[in-house]
């Protein structure tokens, strides 16, 4: 029996279930047990059966889960698409990724573009909309937020806890006797409409001043609101480059930040970790290599994906209560920092002109 040939109907007979059974295994339905799963799989894999993409359409069912990124350059979110990749590995599924850009605008029009191609769910990473706008994609869509602490009724979420991932880098920097450890934050999150009461305008951010504020180091926070790309990190060192007090550490709010932060500091003739330490967010393959070696908050991305697909797939199958699950970050210490310059030590940086952020 060739695969063009099989039906669903095949796959029910031979697994000995009925063909509701085999929809629900394929869609990954909320609420299938173990044994159904492994017969029809098994089932499936014999009989080398392939789900025909337009009969699903017809039935209102289809075979594709739209994952919307900010951008494609983090080198953090390579790790989420694995992670969504892997749960979903035995499932009818495949991934339709889309580009949001950095504006509620523009991420708007693309939800609504994955929405338009009836894909069967959206995982958003990191999203701008406000809550409200977010529960009305769920109306029409199901919908799991990556990276995001909110809390609707309507859609789930899965997200790093903030509090601890910021408080082990200003933590960690503060026990190597700095004070002036200065933040670089993302600008998107500035003004974005995120500012409602359930959702703080910037978590990240938030959470260094208070990890700051615990140290009793409130008064030397210092934020400077960049983008999240290599050039809002260069960007943003030069702006504390010229403060009469310069930073002797930068906390970088993700990796690729991180990466420009440091190109600025060397660029500049100062060094990494003698005259400023600089850490980074995320853990991402970057920080690991050699040549960079950043200390940075491991966010396990794998498993943030797992389980952002996981959810994703039982709302799809039928679950209506909302879920929340905060992943808990670590922090991996590498040669980027250092014990703070000693009292005094204020090395003048070279002519270092970056105008925009």
């Amino acid at each position: 029996m060739t695969a063009s040939r099989v039906t669903i109907g095949d796959v029910a007979r031979h697994a000995e279930v009925s063909t509701s059974a085999v929809s629900k295994v394929l869609r990954n339905a909320y609420g299938v047990s173990p044994a159904m799963r492994t017969r029809v799989l098994a089932a499936i894999k014999e009989l080398g059966y392939r789900p025909h993409g337009a009969a699903r359409a017809l039935r209102g069912h289809t075979s594709t889960l739209g994952v919307l990124l900010p951008d494609l350059r983090n080198p953090f979110f390579p790790d989420l698409i694995d992670g969504i990749a892997e749960e979903l590995g035995d499932t009818c599924y495949q991934v339709v990724i889309s580009q949001a850009g950095r504006d509620p605008a523009g991420e708007s029009r693309a939800v609504h573009a994955l929405i338009d191609q009836s894909v069967g769910g959206v995982v958003l990473v990191a999203p701008l909309s406000p809550p409200a706008d977010l529960e009305v994609i769920a109306k029409a869509v199901p919908v799991v937020v990556l990276g995001r602490d909110d809390r609707s009724p309507h859609y789930d979420a899965v997200f790093g806890d903030e509090e601890v991932g910021a408080g082990l880098v200003v933590e960690h920097l503060a026990g190597l006797g700095h004070r002036r450890i200065a933040h670089l934050a993302d600008a998107a999150w500035h003004g974005s409409g995120r500012g409602e009461p359930a959702t703080p305008p910037d978590p990240r951010a938030h959470a260094y001043e208070r990890a700051m504020a615990r140290l009793g180091l409130g008064a030397y926070a210092d934020i400077v609101r960049t983008s999240y790309t290599e050039e809002g990190g260069r960007a943003g060192v030069g702006e504390l480059l010229r403060r009469p007090e310069p930073p002797t550490a930068v906390f970088a709010g993700a990796d690729l930040v991180a990466i420009g932060a440091l190109g600025a500091l060397r660029e500049a003739g100062l060094d990494v970790p003698g005259d400023v330490s600089v850490a980074g967010y995320d853990n991402s393959w970057l920080a690991g290599l050699a040549h960079i070696s950043l200390t940075s908050v491991d966010q396990p991305g794998l498993t943030m994906g797992r389980t952002a697909a996981r959810l994703l797939l039982e709302r799809i199958g039928g679950r209506t209560a909302s879920a929340r699950i905060s992943i808990t970050p670590t922090l991996v210490t590498r040669r980027t920092t250092a014990a703070a310059p000693p009292p005094g030590h204020n090395p003048d940086a070279a002519n270092f002109n970056v105008t925009e952020i």
